[in-house]
Formats: structure tokens, sequence, C-alpha cells
């Protein structure tokens, strides 16, 4: 900032100069500069008051780039000046000098964007340099001006370059841009006091072609007009309107017309807007059987939005499918199918999509109803078979434990009975006597008791207590299962598809696409990658016994 100050200094001292020099060249000399500083004075502190006016009535508190590709330039300077006398302290100003160097551009993209804390831009250009105009507005394409649409630009160059500026394309989504246009010849007699002044002595001196440009600068000329970029006002199509002349003393309502809403009213703008049906989000009929044709919308969700929207915005559009029929799919920065068109500006929105990571880094979501939620699909639970009542009570693995306590204490109390028989020579007990004991005591209808021994004994009553736990839980879960009759297990998660035995599971190959297959390639859940290594995709809207989408 100091440093722009020095210039305007050293600005200054070159027209006190052109003034001093002249006085050296005679009195008709003398007096042609004398009118010219004096119209010099006169639109500087125009433009400034007219600058700082805006900025005061609408950009305060945002954050400023003032950009020219003129060093010492006195447009730059008064701006500068009438910003540090009459704008609030709260405004940020970055002053940015273009040139050709790779950290000056870096920098100018650092400072365009801001930071996550910026609410509102405000972009002041100097274009009084008509040979710098094209650089400026090169390099605002290239660092993404059209990405940043609520930025209020405010330009000040030469009258003839009005419309070819405010209609460049860098300008194609900014919503508020106005343009003060000066003379023409007092741009050009400015820029030679400025950047030629030696050039200007000769001229002066000798009273050659140059001293007519000079000598021609009038009252007149110091005269400005301020026009204004509107987006859809020429049948939808954007156009330069006249706002203002001349006058910078603003009564209330001329400040109120510098910028508008201009999103009320699109002026039957048409809009190109790409589809891929998604039941019930979008539906249509193709017009014809060629890829990327136009189509008939259907009742649906986003048909009624648009519908709604063309009604009270007073737009219209013009719809096409898809040529892939695919939402679009990320590969190294660039998108195919429609999120692909959204990307190359071939249409202006699209209907329903998912976002991902890599779309919201591409593209703007408007949510106009909630996501729709990925789910499981499956037959509906069914009735159980009432024959198998009576081993439901149990899992498998419960009666397969109980199987295996009955032969092991069989086992144990078989064994300890042939040991008692070998040290007392009792009498002989049977294995097939001690099984069926164990069986017996289960069913409720117990054999005679086989031990002969205390130790016996003792092993037969703890079997006895086991069985009373078991056959009173298996009693009342059985009288459960007769009252209500069981249903098949719903299928909940994706753990529970993948327990399944024999299963098979996949989707309709119009949907197993996009953020679809981006969700499951791409996640790091093993049970979310194995359903993906099995999906299988029917084309024919044929189902396999598990579906989802």
């Amino acid at each position: 900032m100091v440093s722009l100050w020095q210039r305007a200094a050293v600005l200054l001292a070159v027209v006190s100069a052109v003034s001093e020099g002249s006085k050296e060249v005679g009195g008709a000399v003398q007096q042609v500069d004398m009118d010219m500083g004096g119209i010099v004075d006169k639109v500087g502190v125009d433009v400034g008051l007219m600058v700082g006016q805006i900025v005061k009535n609408h950009l305060s508190g945002c954050h400023l780039v003032l950009i020219t590709a003129t060093p010492h330039s006195f447009i730059t300077s008064i701006i500068l000046r009438r910003l540090s006398e009459g704008v609030e302290a709260g405004v940020v100003v970055d002053t940015m000098l273009l040139s050709q160097e790779q950290l000056v551009q870096d920098h100018l993209l650092q400072v365009l964007w801001g930071d996550a804390k910026t609410t509102c831009r405000g972009l002041i250009l100097d274009l009084s340099d008509s040979n710098s105009t094209g650089i400026i507005l090169r390099l605002l394409e290239t660092y993404g001006l059209w990405q940043l649409p609520e930025t209020r630009v405010v330009l000040v160059g030469g009258r003839t370059r009005v419309r070819d500026v405010l209609l460049h394309h860098s300008f194609r989504n900014t919503l508020h841009a106005l343009y003060l246009a000066l003379n023409d010849n007092f741009l050009h007699a400015l820029y030679l006091a400025t950047n030629d002044l030696n050039k200007l002595f000769e001229t002066l001196r000798y009273g050659n072609s140059r001293l007519k440009k000079v000598d021609v600068m009038h009252e007149e000329d110091s005269s400005w007009l301020v026009y204004r970029r509107c987006l859809y006002c020429y049948n939808g199509e954007p156009d330069v309107q006249l706002v203002h002349q001349k006058s910078l003393t603003f009564p209330g309502q001329a400040n109120n017309v510098l910028f508008q809403d201009q999103l009320q009213d699109f002026s039957g703008h048409k809009f190109r807007v790409g589809t891929v049906a998604y039941f019930p989000y979008i539906d249509y009929k193709m017009d014809s059987n060629e890829p990327g044709s136009r189509v008939t919308l259907k009742d649906s969700l986003d048909t009624r939005l648009l519908s709604t929207f063309s009604t009270k915005l007073n737009f219209t559009y013009d719809i096409r499918e898809d040529p892939e029929r695919s939402w679009g799919v990320w590969n190294n920065g660039v998108f195919n199918g429609m999120i692909g068109h959204l990307q190359r500006e071939e249409i202006d929105f699209c209907t329903e999509s998912a976002p991902t990571p890599e779309r919201l880094m591409t593209v703007e979501y408007a949510r106009g109803y909630p996501s729709d939620l990925m789910v499981v699909a499956s037959l509906k639970p069914t009735l159980l078979p009432q024959y198998l009542s009576f081993v439901r009570p149990f899992t498998g693995e419960l009666w397969v434990a109980l199987l295996v306590s009955v032969v092991v204490w069989s086992v144990i109390m078989w064994l300890l009975l042939r040991a008692w028989q070998w040290v007392v020579s009792g009498r002989e007990v049977k294995f097939k006597t001690v099984i069926m004991f164990g069986w017996g005591v289960l069913l409720g209808q117990p054999p005679p008791d086989p031990s002969t021994n205390v130790s016996g004994q003792v092993l037969v009553g703890w079997w006895l207590l086991f069985s009373l736990v078991v056959t009173t839980g298996y009693s009342s879960s059985l009288v459960a299962h007769l009252t209500v009759q069981g249903t098949s297990p719903p299928l909940e998660t994706l753990q529970d598809i993948l327990k399944q035995h024999n299963w098979k599971w996949g989707t309709e190959s119009s949907l197993y696409k996009g953020a679809v297959i981006e969700y499951f390639s791409k996640h790091t859940d093993p049970v979310v990658k194995e359903i993906n290594q099995k999906m299988e995709a029917s084309p024919n809207n044929s189902i396999p016994d598990l579906c989802y989408n």
C-alpha cells in the first residue's frame, strides 16, 4: 500500500512537471497544459468520489481487490486516496499490479478467492490503459472469476470498450458489474502525460498532430457514464444498460439501481438442462432414439420443481437425456456423463444427482428434497413351518451341545461304574443302560437308576439338576412358538446378506453407476468390499434373490 502512495506522489509530480515544462514553450502551450491539469483534477476527484460512494453504499465490510496493469496509474492512485479518506476502517484492500510473473499471478488467485471467512468480495479494475485490458480479462478467466458469481465488480475505463468488456466471457456468471466509462480522448492524453512525458514535451513544443489531441480536451471531455451488466435483460440474454450520467451527487434512488437482484426474473432465458431417468425423482419419454435427444417429462419430483420455478422466475428450458445415460464417474479430475457436461459448461444445470466428494469440488448442489437412502430390499419375512416348532426353541448349536453333553455324561458314568465293579466285584452295568438313563431324564421319563455307589449317585444328581434347567427352558420356549408362529429373520444390514447361504444379490444396470459405483469401489470396509465383488447387474429389470439401489 505504501508503494502505491509513492507511485501516486510520483504521478502528481509528473503532472506538475508538465505544467512547469510548458512555461518554456510559450503562453499558448501553457494555457493548454493548465486546461488539461484542471480537467485531470476534476475527473480524478469525480472518479474517486464515485468509487468511494459505491464502496461505502454497496461494498461495506467486503474484502476488496484493486487490480491494475499500469505502473504509476493516476486512476488507481486517486481511487486509493479516496478509499483511505472516506471508507470505513473495516474494509480490507488488496492492490495488485499485474505482470507475467507466475508468483504475481498466483498471488492474484489467492487474494481473489479470499479465505474461508470471506463473506463478501469486491473487485475494482483499472482499465484506463486499453492495451492492458485483454491481459486483465484473460487472467480473471484463468483464475475462475466465473466461479464467484456474487463478487461485485467495478471497472474504470474508456467508453469505446464498454460492451466488449462487460460482455466478456470472464463475466458470464457475474451478477453485479458496473463500468465507469471515461472519455477516451481524456484517457489517451492522461496516458501521454504519465507514461510518455518526453514525447508530450516534443508535441507541445512543435505543435504536431499530438498537440491537436491535447488541444481538444475541453470540459465536456471530462464527462463520464455508468453502465451496468445485466444477465437476462435482452430477451433473456446478457446486455449493457446505462444507469447514470455525469452527476456525482446521487439521489437515493440512483444508488438503488446500481446493484439490483437479477435472479427474480430471467426474461424468458432458455437454460440447457441434462437429465438421467431415476424415478420417482425424474421420469420422461424419449422424443427420438438418438443419444442425447430431447425428452418429454412425465410427472415426477424434478418435473414439478422445473414447472414451478420456470413459471415463477420466467425462464424456459431445453432438456435432453445424457448421451451416456450416466451421472458421471471421476477420473483424474475429469468427469464423464452428466457431471462432465456441467464441468465443460455444455449444460447449465441437471436434474437429480447424488453428491460425492469429487463432484462437490466441481459443481454446486441445490438441495430440493432429502437425499435418497441406500437400502436393502428383499422378500418379506415368511411364516416358518408349524411342524418345526418342536426344534425351534433351541438353535442348532444348542441341540448339538446337548447331544454331546448326554454322550459325555454317559461315558463318564459308565467308566465310573466299571471301575466300581472291578474293585468290589459288583454287578455289571451296560453302556446302553447308562445312555438311555441320560436321555430319559431329559425327556422326563427316566428308567431305573443304574448307579450302585455313592459316587455314581452324586453324578446322577448333577445330571438331574442339569436336565431340570434344560427341560424348563425348552418347555417355556415351545409354548411361545406354538402360541405365535415364527417368521424368517429380515435382512437389515450387509452383514445379514453375507450370512445367507447360496444367495445372490444385485441391482439394475441403469442404477449401478455413478455415485453407487464410487461408494462400493472406494469403501474401505471389508464387508462392503465383499458385497461389491459379488454384485450382479441385471440389464432387463430382472433381479436375483436380493436387490438394492
